[in-house]
């Protein structure tokens, strides 16, 4: 790559200051949500519209420059994160919903809309867009289909690719492709489905159609406390065993009960070890008997169950959880976020050990998660300002998602893999599957110059890792052996 010459090629093609160059105006884009991975980009692209991101990506084709796609820069994996020989292309800017189609119920936007305008722009409608990741308020659909997003109400709605139809993508070879529509199923290979979640490894989101649906006619949030965290995960599998799906089942620990109680004051019991928040949803005559199933699930376990029925009490409920994360920097200068997913019939058996590798290591863990999935968040307390803690935080998170993957479970849920999850990748995939994730992106990015170096480990830093614990290879983390 000649600078030079490829930032003038890139001026070319966007506005007055859209493009950013100096090292002080860059910095605040070196790092996305994974704050412990940083790094400068050579330049910031800030495009107006999608011409001018056609135009970039020509550019960076005919001058070699590795990309990476940028959204809100909420992601909590490092799948953002700059290159310093690299452009970061920003597609905030990007933000029209061009289209609500009530007939079709469907909602067509720019990736750079936030989540939670889709479902406000509709809401006189009498509809909503189902993914709410707590950052909703402003992380953006592009970054959404990126990372294949979920959120509190994702087991009964789904993640991402669930309420995703239709997606415009432009790739580094400068193609056009156009994946799905308003139509629910078309012929040939689902290469939409193979998009999302691919982390901006693929080519740049530029238009996406999203499903609306109908708001649910009458709803209940119930809150159960229990005195025991294991008990409290044993319950989750237990009001799915006995029928009932829930819009919502959520948990949290003490110490994220306290901390989401001191920021929002929700009105949570500070004494339980565990609560889970349960919402139904549906027909008023629906609601009421899956509020009575429910609440004779959780009584049965010992839990201390109180409704929510207003619009206002279930909205402070789900403020708390929302809340959890920018909670937990009120606990410590620095907390690193996990996501690994895992069976729920696992749930009381991982918690106990989470809590035991945590005891052992010196580090506090506030536990908060989309139960109803299995989907874990566990937030490891430290501080990057006391020499090896940082580490220390690190180490641990790996033995967590170790244990996901040993219990039958996954290295990630909804956070993506990013340059996080590299290494615990490799213990959940053998060769031949890794080599197959590098032929797909082969195929849609012969160049290999999208977001580089990201979600899939070469084979070489597998083998450098000492082996795939799944196929027989040793396990980074012996202690996981007696669980």
């Amino acid at each position: 790559m000649t600078t030079r010459e490829a930032e003038t090629a890139l001026r070319a093609c966007l506005p007055r200051n859209g493009l950013v160059t100096d090292a002080a105006a860059v910095r605040p884009f070196e790092t996305d949500g994974l704050t412990a991975i940083r790094q400068k980009p050579w330049a910031v692209a800030l495009p107006d519209n999608v011409d001018q991101v056609k135009a970039v990506l020509a550019a960076c084709r005919e001058h070699g420059v590795p990309v990476v796609t940028r959204g809100a820069g909420t992601g909590l994996s490092g799948g953002a994160r700059p290159m310093a020989e690299g452009l970061l292309l920003v597609l905030s800017k990007l933000r029209s919903i061009r289209e609500i189609d009530l007939e079709a119920c469907t909602a067509t936007v720019e990736p750079g809309v936030t989540n939670l305008s889709i479902s406000q722009a509709v809401a006189r409608h009498g509809l909503f867009y189902a993914p709410d990741p707590s950052s909703q308020i402003a992380c953006s659909i592009g970054g959404n289909v990126a990372e294949n997003s979920g959120g509190v109400h994702c087991l009964k709605y789904g993640l991402t690719v669930h309420n995703v139809l239709g997606i415009r993508v432009q790739t580094y070879e400068g193609d056009e492709l156009v994946l799905g529509g308003k139509a629910l199923d078309g012929p040939g290979y689902d290469l939409l489905a193979a998009m999302v979640g691919s982390e901006g490894m693929l080519g740049v989101v530029t238009e996406v159609t999203v499903k609306l649906l109908p708001l649910p006619r009458a709803k209940r949030v119930l809150l159960a406390a229990f005195d025991d965290v294991e008990t409290a995960g044993d319950a989750v599998g237990a009001i799915i065993a006995a029928g009932i799906l829930p819009a919502g089942l959520e948990m949290m620990d003490r110490l994220a009960i306290n901390a989401a109680e001191d920021f929002v004051e929700a009105g949570y019991p500070r004494d339980a070890a565990a609560i889970l928040l349960c919402e139904v949803d549906g027909t008023e005559q629906e609601v009421r008997a899956d509020v009575a199933r429910v609440s004779g699930v959780l009584t049965t376990r010992g839990a201390g169950v109180t409704l929510a029925e207003t619009e206002e009490e279930q909205a402070k409920l789900w403020q708390g959880r929302k809340a959890a994360f920018p909670a937990a920097g009120r606990l410590a200068p620095d907390y690193y976020c996990m996501d690994g997913t895992i069976p729920r019939s696992e749930l009381g058996a991982v918690l106990r050990r989470i809590g035991e590798m945590s005891e052992a290591c010196g580090l506090a863990v506030a536990n908060v998660f989309h139960a109803g999935d299995g989907n874990l968040h566990p937030l490891i307390l430290y501080d990057a300002g006391v020499p090896g803690q940082l580490d220390q935080a690190e180490k641990l998170g790996g033995q967590i998602l170790s244990l996901c993957v040993q219990v039958g479970g996954t290295v990630t849920g909804e956070h993506g893999v990013g340059v996080e999850k590299l290494d615990t990748m490799c213990e959940q995939f053998g060769a031949p599957e890794l080599a197959q994730f590098h032929r797909l992106k082969e195929a849609f990015d012969p160049a290999g110059l999208m977001n580089p170096g990201k979600a899939i480990p070469t084979l070489a830093r597998c083998s450098e890792l000492g082996g795939m614990h799944v196929h027989g290879g040793a396990l980074p983390f012996p202690e996981l052996d007696r669980l």
